[in-house]
This record gives C-alpha cells, sequence and structure tokens, in this order.
C-alpha cells in the first residue's frame, strides 16, 4: 500500500500519553489523487505519483496544466511520487487519505525548517563564547579561524556565521499517536520542521 503522504502543519498541543503530558504535533493531511501509476515495465521502478491540494488550472504552469489533463485528474498544487510494492492494485484518479497511517506507527517527517536569517556562531552553532565579564573584548565572536603555515588557510566545512534554517530536515521515527480520518487529521508525537501552515513530507517506517 502507499507508505507517504503530504500534509499541513497546524501547529503543536499537549496530549496524555500512557498518563503524561507529551509534545504533539497536528497536521492536516487531505486526500491526495493517483496522478500516475509507475511500474518497472514502463519506468524502471513502481511508484505513485500523487497530486496534493487541488487548485485551479490557472494556479499551474502550462506543462503540469497538460499533465493533469492528459490523466483525466483536476490540478494539484503538489505534485510527488511515493513507492509501492503493488502499483496493479491502483488507478489514475484514485484516492488516498490519511487512513494509510494508524495509531503506533513510526513515521519519517521532512520539510524546510524555518528560516532565522544571518546568525553568528553563538547561536547558529552552539558555541559558548568568551568572558560575560567586565573588561572583557571577547563575548560572541567565533575566534581563531584560519591557520598560520600549515595549511595557510580556512579549512572547508569550518563552522562559522551565515545564513541560519531553510534547510531540509528529516525527523525519523516518530509515533502516530490520533489518525482522524473524518476530519483529515493526523497527530504525531513531538515537534517537525517548519512553521505553521508548512508542507511536510510524512513517510511510514519498515519494521
Amino acid at each position: 500500500m502507499a507508505r507517504g503522504l503530504l500534509a499541513r502543519k497546524i501547529g503543536m498541543t499537549q496530549l496524555f500519553v500512557d498518563g503524561s503530558a507529551v509534545g504533539a504535533t497536528v497536521f492536516e493531511a487531505k486526500p491526495c489523487t493517483v496522478v500516475r501509476v509507475k511500474t518497472i515495465e514502463t519506468d524502471g521502478y513502481n511508484a505513485l505519483q500523487l497530486g496534493y491540494d487541488e487548485v485551479d488550472e490557472k494556479r499551474v504552469t502550462k506543462p503540469l496544466a497538460g499533465h493533469f489533463k492528459k490523466a483525466g485528474v483536476a490540478p494539484h498544487r503538489h505534485l510527488f511520487e511515493v513507492r509501492v510494492d503493488d502499483p496493479e492494485n491502483y488507478n489514475v484518479g484514485d484516492v488516498i487519505g490519511v487512513d494509510v497511517f494508524a495509531e503506533g506507527d513510526k513515521i519519517d517527517i521532512s520539510g524546510i525548517s524555518r528560516g532565522l536569517g544571518f546568525q553568528g556562531v553563538v547561536k547558529r552553532w552552539d558555541f559558548a563564547g568568551g568572558p560575560k565579564s567586565h573588561g572583557s573584548h571577547f563575548h560572541r565572536r567565533p575566534g581563531s579561524v584560519g591557520n598560520c603555515v600549515q595549511p595557510g588557510r580556512v579549512v572547508k566545512g569550518k563552522k562559522l556565521p551565515g545564513h541560519t534554517g531553510a534547510r531540509r530536515v528529516t525527523i525519523k521515527g516518530l509515533r502516530v499517536l490520533r489518525v482522524d480520518p473524518e476530519r483529515n487529521l493526523l497527530i504525531v508525537k513531538g515537534s517537525t520542521p517548519g512553521p505553521r501552515g508548512a508542507i511536510l513530507r510524512m513517510g511510514k517506517r519498515d519494521g
């Protein structure tokens, strides 16, 4: 069966699990439409191409509009793929909802983290910084970054100030706490990348 979906992050809340309050993230997982079925014979691998968040034709590019028209499905804002073992059980136009997950499943969630702009090494890399006392001239600076004679340059990968966040992050092994197919809601234990309203990709883990 399909093992992944896209979902919109609504926000965080608390749930009581086994007598303890735990942080949880709430998602709105609208049903996804099968746009194309890929098989080993035709494409070299088995997968489903899914569309998420139906939109007007004017909101997609002309090539994508033609792709959706050829498939006979309405245009969608997002197009993505999920691997499957049984593509013969799916047809173009089928709808896959949040009920592919069940309470207790472990899933991986990927998305773009919150952008924090240009930050120094203390915030970006958790450097300790220098003394905070009166008279110190070294507070939040990175310190020495180069070398003298050998190799005589700043090595690649040196932790320095720079743009922070806004990168792809994957959180693995989050547990599904609640599934509500009627309202297309999914509640997952723990925090996830991105701000409220972010579109995240989630996939079920093996085992």
